[in-house]
């Protein structure tokens, strides 16, 4: 690892009250999904993406996909915490001629490599940057966050074969893995099985962690990044809604707007 241990926990705090703060003031969006996906976001943002907030069009930057799009608060506090844009600016979430869609566009918000929302599309995107940079001879690398629900999609698959087809070593995907989905559980709605055997099955290197442990992410992406036979998966078990007590585990707050005394609380929680 990296990265000091204190600071990156302290980092994906901080990405949480944000998340929280900025739902609030939007009176909209997915909070369950931004708070699962904070620890894994972090640990990228801040100890494993090569890129620079005072140029973010660098060619020689990694990538990252939010292929789950609708957890955008998790990645725009991540950006914002990393100098890509002014901290204020989260407030603006979800308002009128605000750059800060409840979806990531590339063409507004500085730091975002690809414009998301439509499920399962993030890993075709990924595997064809990945792919371009091996084409201009590149080391970077391009990461993506999956959603476990998303996983249902048909074209994720396709990609998945693909992937392992021409080799994307310098292809790393995340699975956000807490189980629940917008309707319910992801195990009544669609049941996936053995998540890792399907993966593996495709030829995946499959690499099972806790999605909120700081340290065993910070080792699944180093064992993704020298893993040199193909594509490899983080499976990182989560919990949605991880941080705020009476969001953890409950489909309601996929998408729920926070009132008053739901924010009062959330941020005692996190404070």
């Amino acid at each position: 690892m990296n990265g000091d241990l204190a600071f990156l926990q302290t980092k994906s705090n901080d990405i949480r009250q944000a998340i929280i703060k900025m739902l609030a003031a939007a009176g909209s969006g997915h909070p369950g999904g931004s708070l699962s996906a904070a620890d894994i976001i972090t640990v990228l943002y801040f100890n494993i993406l090569r890129l620079d907030p005072a140029n973010p069009d660098d060619p020689e930057r990694d990538r990252f996909v939010l292929s789950k799009g609708h957890a955008a608060p998790c990645l725009y506090a991540a950006l914002a915490l990393r100098g890509f844009f002014a901290p204020d600016m989260l407030q603006t979430l979800r308002k009128v001629d605000s750059p800060l869609q409840g979806h990531p566009d590339m063409h507004k918000v500085p730091g975002v490599d690809y414009s998301t929302g439509s499920l399962g599309q993030g890993l075709s995107v990924s595997l064809g940057l990945a792919l371009g940079l091996k084409l201009d001879g590149s080391d970077s690398r391009v990461y993506t966050i999956l959603g476990d629900g998303e996983i249902s999609e048909g074209q994720i698959w396709e990609a998945a074969m693909a992937a392992v087809k021409f080799k994307a070593d310098n292809l790393t995907a995340v699975l956000d893995w807490n189980g629940v989905q917008l309707d319910g559980l992801t195990a009544d709605i669609m049941p996936t099985g053995d998540i890792g055997a399907k993966f593996a099955s495709f030829g995946w290197n499959c690499i099972l962690c806790d999605g909120h442990d700081i340290t065993a992410l910070c080792e699944a992406y180093d064992k993704a990044a020298e893993y040199k036979g193909g594509p490899s998966v983080v499976l990182a078990r989560t919990v949605k809604g991880k941080g705020v007590s009476f969001m953890e585990g409950q489909s309601k707050w996929h998408g729920n707007p926070i009132g008053d005394a739901e924010y009062e609380k959330a941020v005692a929680e996190l404070a």
